[in-house]
């Protein structure tokens, strides 16, 4: 592949997708030394930690952290191995701005024969999403509804969060004050 400005084969972008990635949501990274990792992030790069799952709940252990009013802009997910050697990226997440268009890119992902390795609602951070694997086996995530932190820095206690495997249990039980009203109420899978 050529680096140029504009593409010069065929490959611009589709007109009739029904979403829109919106931003890169965040990053999630292994780390060999969760301890030293965070203690760089906050400490080196300023990022604050939002949440922390312990070694039952991630093997590892895993710490959110944020540098906007996002949950979480990166996460650490500990017990890597070794030394960096350059596979440690985790995944990569896109937000959209509506709940019609998680269930509208699951939609996609499917026609287009894309590995589900997830749908639902995580804990932490509480987003809906969609997560699938790109030809390389990269893990990636389209998510709609993560929380926001204000400026008083509090984040929802663990007691709120409301974990789903598929995006309709994700409508049945939603935290306090994620409004889950789909536009379409089609776009739901009837079981």
């Amino acid at each position: 592949m050529t680096s140029t400005n504009a593409p010069s084969d065929s490959r611009t972008n589709p007109r009739d997708l029904p979403f829109r990635i919106r931003k890169i949501g965040h990053v999630v990274l292994r780390s060999r030394d969760l301890e030293r990792s965070v203690d760089f992030y906050t400490r080196v790069l300023g990022f604050a930690i939002s949440d922390v799952y312990p070694d039952a709940m991630m093997p590892g252990g895993m710490v959110f952290m944020r540098c906007n009013a996002d949950h979480h802009g990166i996460a650490l997910v500990g017990g890597m191995p070794e030394t960096s050697q350059k596979r440690e990226l985790h995944h990569v997440a896109f937000e959209v701005d509506t709940l019609d268009e998680v269930f509208l890119a699951r939609a996609r992902l499917r026609e287009s024969g894309a590995p589900i390795v997830f749908e639902g609602r995580r804990r932490a951070g509480v987003q809906i999403a969609v997560e699938f694997l790109d030809p390389d086996g990269h893990h990636l995530e389209i998510y709609w509804g993560l929380d926001r932190i204000g400026a008083d820095g509090r984040v929802r206690p663990a007691a709120e969060w409301r974990e789903a495997h598929t995006l309709e249990d994700a409508l049945e039980d939603p935290p306090p004050g994620q409004s889950v009203r789909l536009n379409d109420p089609s776009l739901v899978e009837r079981r």
